[in-house]
C-alpha cells in the first residue's frame, strides 16, 4: 500500500468519528418533531430532550483529555464507538417500554458522551498523523464526515417519515429513526481495530521506535526521520509530563484564544438551525408539515457542498481569510432572514437567507474551527488544551440549544417588535466578534508544522 492510499485510508476511518457526530446530531432533528408530539413536550421539554445529549459531549469532551493522554487517540475513538452504539439501539427503548422521556435522555446522554470523546480524539489524531502541506484538508474530511453524517440522516429520516403515516411517526416512526444509527456505529467500530497509534502520542509515552515506524508509512523514511527528531526536540524543550504549569499566564493565554474560537462556533447559531430546522420551516417560514423533512436535506445538501469548498481551499487560501470570508457570509444570510421576520415579508429572501448562512458557515466556521483546534495547541498540552475548549464549545451548544426554543417561544421576540427575528440578530452581533477575534488572535498555520506552530508561541 502506498503512502497517499495509507494515509487517506486511516484518515477516512477516524473521519467516521465525525460522521456519528452528525449522525446522532442530526437525528434528534428529525425525529424530535415527531417525538415532541408523542410526549407532548413543551419548549423547555423540548429543549431537556434536545439538549440533554450536549450535557453528555460536555462530559465526554472534559474525559477525553485524560483518557486521550492515558490510552491514546486510538483507544479513545473505539470508546466513544462502543458509546454510540449503547445510545443508537437505547434510543428507540422508551416506545417499547415506558412512555416516560427519561429512558430516551439517558440515552440521548450516553451517546453524547460518544461524540464529546469523538470530536476532540478524531481531528486531533489526523492532524497528528498528517503532512502539514495537506494537514488543513486532512483534518477538514473531518468536518466533510460530520456534514456527510447530517446529510445521511436527514436521508433516512426523510425515508423512514415519508414511509409512515404522521401518526405512525408519532407512535413509532422516531424510534426507527434513531436505531438506524446502529450501521454507521458498528461500522465505525469495527475499523478502528485496523488504524496505527498517534505517533505524536507514541513519542509522547516514550516510544519513539513505533512511532518511527508509522512515520515511515506515512511520510517517507528520510522524512519519517526528521518528524521524529522534530517531536522529540518538542517534547524535549517543553520537559516532562509532569513539569507542565497549565496554569502560567502563557499557556493560559493559548488556551483561553483556543476556548475562545470554539465557543462562538456555537454562537453563530448553527447548531439551532440544525436542530430546530424543522420548527423554523413550520413556525417562522411557514412551510407546510409535508415539506419539513424535504427542507432539511435542503440544507445538508448545501452544507456538504460548501464543506467540498472549504476542503479544497483551506490549504491554498489559508485559514483566516476563510474565517473572515464565511463570517462577511453569515452576517448577510441572518440579516436577510431576520429583516424579512421583522418585516412580515417571509418569503424565497428568507429561505434564501438561511442557506446563504448554512453555506457560509460550512465553508469557514464549520471545518476551520476544527483544523485550528486540532494544530494550534503545543504537544504537551494538546490533549488537555483541545478537551478545554471543546468541552466548552459543547457547554455553549447546550445553552444555545436549550435557551432557543424559549426564545423562539417567548412573548418578547413574538410581539410586534421582532415578529420572531430576535435570536437572529443575537447571533449576528457575535458573528462580528468572532471575525476582531480572528483578526487580534488567531494566527495563520496554513502549511507548518505542528512542532514549527508551537514555536509561534514561544512556550
Amino acid at each position: 500500500m502506498n503512502k497517499k492510499t495509507f494515509l487517506l485510508l486511516i484518515t477516512a476511518v477516524s473521519a467516521l468519528g465525525g460522521l456519528l457526530f452528525g449522525y446522532d446530531t442530526g437525528v434528534i432533528n428529525g425525529a424530535q418533531f415527531y417525538l415532541s408530539k408523542h410526549f407532548d413536550l413543551d419548549s423547555a421539554m423540548k429543549g431537556w430532550v434536545v439538549g440533554s445529549a450536549l450535557l453528555g459531549c460536555l462530559v465526554g469532551a472534559i474525559a477525553a483529555g485524560p483518557l486521550s493522554i492515558r490510552f491514546g487517540r486510538k483507544h479513545s475513538l473505539i470508546i466513544s464507538a462502543i458509546l454510540f452504539s449503547l445510545s443508537a439501539f437505547g434510543s428507540g427503548l422508551p416506545s417499547i417500554f415506558s412512555e416516560s422521556v427519561s429512558l430516551l435522555v439517558f440515552f440521548r446522554i450516553i451517546g453524547g458522551l460518544g461524540i464529546g470523546i469523538a470530536s476532540m480524539n478524531a481531528p486531533m489524531y489526523i492532524a497528528e498523523i498528517a503532512p502539514s502541506d495537506i494537514r488543513g484538508k486532512m483534518v477538514t474530511y473531518y468536518q466533510l464526515a460530520i456534514v456527510i453524517g447530517f446529510f445521511v440522516v436527514f436521508l433516512a429520516t426523510y425515508f423512514i417519515g415519508n414511509n409512515l403515516s404522521e401518526l405512525e411517526n408519532i407512535a413509532f416512526g422516531w424510534k426507527y429513526m434513531f436505531w438506524s444509527e446502529l450501521i454507521p456505529s458498528c461500522l465505525f467500530l469495527i475499523l478502528l481495530f485496523f488504524v496505527p497509534k498517534s505517533p505524536r502520542w507514541l513519542a509522547l509515552k516514550g516510544n519513539d521506535d513505533e512511532a518511527l515506524v508509522i512515520l515511515t508509512k506515512i511520510h517517507g523514511a528520510d522524512q519519517a526521520n526528521k518528524e521524529i527528531e522534530a517531536i522529540k526536540n518538542s517534547l524535549k524543550t517543553s520537559g516532562s509530563n509532569n513539569k507542565v504549569n497549565y496554569f502560567s499566564k502563557l499557556i493560559i493565554g493559548i488556551i483561553f484564544i483556543g476556548t475562545a474560537l470554539s465557543v462562538l462556533q456555537q454562537f453563530t447559531g448553527i447548531n439551532a438551525v440544525l436542530y430546530y430546522g424543522a420548527d423554523i420551516f413550520e413556525k417562522a417560514l411557514g412551510f407546510g408539515k409535508e415539506d419539513i423533512l424535504a427542507q432539511q436535506i435542503l440544507l445538508a445538501f448545501v452544507n456538504l457542498i460548501f464543506t467540498f469548498v472549504a476542503m479544497f481551499t483551506v490549504d491554498k487560501f489559508g485559514r483566516k481569510p476563510l474565517l473572515y470570508i464565511g463570517s462577511i457570509g453569515m452576517i448577510v444570510g441572518f440579516l436577510l432572514l431576520g429583516i424579512t421576520l421583522q418585516q412580515q415579508s417571509v418569503g424565497f429572501l428568507s429561505l434564501l437567507g438561511v442557506l446563504i448562512f448554512i453555506a457560509s458557515f460550512a465553508l469557514s466556521m464549520g471545518p476551520v474551527v476544527w483544523v485550528l483546534l486540532s494544530e494550534m495547541f503545543p504537544n504537551k498540552i494538546r490533549s488537555v488544551a483541545m478537551s478545554v475548549a471543546v468541552a466548552a464549545q459543547w457547554a455553549a451548544n447546550y445553552v444555545v440549544s436549550q435557551s432557543f426554543p424559549i426564545v423562539m417561544d417567548s412573548e418578547v421576540n413574538n410581539g410586534a417588535t421582532w415578529n420572531g427575528s430576535l435570536p437572529y440578530f443575537i447571533f449576528t452581533i457575535f458573528i462580528v466578534i468572532i471575525m476582531i477575534v480572528t483578526y487580534k488572535f488567531i494566527p495563520e498555520t496554513k502549511g507548518k508544522s505542528l512542532e514549527e506552530i508551537e514555536a509561534f508561541w514561544k512556550v
